[in-house]
């Protein structure tokens, strides 16, 4: 079932996450393929982007639910195992949501506005596997406060699914000058919340969740699939 929210209603914890979602406006989502996963990937975090589509290609089901979408590059680029996939696009920026589902439009969407640090109230049948790209990063920390997202979003993968994603870490790896201004940039304007972050931290908040965890380091990205 397609639960489509309307931008004016309200979302609950809004206030909460809105710093790291709300620099996603119209302007900076026509730069973010090229600044974040050319540029900032390469240069910056050391993890090509073509490893985290490699990621997608390996774990995404013919029953998908991408929780944090952007642009919706990964969605638009990987092999599903199907031609016509049943696909979820959750996001608390509207935004990201019209330019992500246009870009998709020929799975045609389920589209649910929501944010992960609350219990996701959508009305939905259960995903085989849930997509979390890049989103952890962007929540306030500490990793133990947004750990909760895990258990948000597995309450809406189906038995057997399987929890993928990739974080910047902003702890724990060597940020190299440049990413590392970039990195105190993005947190003094709330951008970035992982200060904090670190491979142990991460893998704790996973574990609390799945049994089954397998945790690896590209760069400065930890990049993570989780199971029961």
């Amino acid at each position: 079932m397609t639960d489509h929210h309307d931008a004016s209603l309200p979302v609950t914890g809004v206030a909460d996450a809105l710093p790291g979602q709300a620099v996603y406006t119209p302007a900076s989502l026509r730069l973010y393929d090229f600044f974040v996963l050319s540029f900032s990937n390469r240069l910056l975090w050391n993890c090509p982007t073509s490893e985290l589509l490699a990621l997608y290609d390996e774990n995404v089901s013919d029953n998908h639910l991408d929780a944090g979408v952007a642009t919706g590059f990964f969605l638009d680029r990987c092999r599903f195992p199907t031609a016509k996939p049943r696909l979820g696009l959750l996001d608390l920026n509207q935004t990201c949501l019209d330019t992500a589902s246009r870009r998709v439009a020929r799975y045609a969407p389920e589209i649910y506005r929501a944010n992960v640090l609350e219990p996701i109230a959508i009305d939905a049948a259960p995903f085989r596997s849930i997509g979390i790209m890049y989103l952890l990063h962007c929540l306030p920390g500490p990793m133990a406060r947004k750990a909760v997202a895990f258990g948000h979003l597995k309450a809406h993968l189906a038995p057997g699914g399987c929890l993928f994603g990739a974080a910047i870490l902003g702890r724990g790896v060597e940020h190299n000058l440049f990413g590392r201004k970039i990195m105190d940039i993005y947190a003094s304007k709330s951008i970035f919340g992982n200060a904090e972050d670190d491979e142990a931290g991460l893998r704790k908040g996973l574990s609390d969740h799945f049994a089954k965890v397998d945790l690896r380091l590209r760069g400065r990205v930890a990049i993570f699939t989780a199971r029961d």
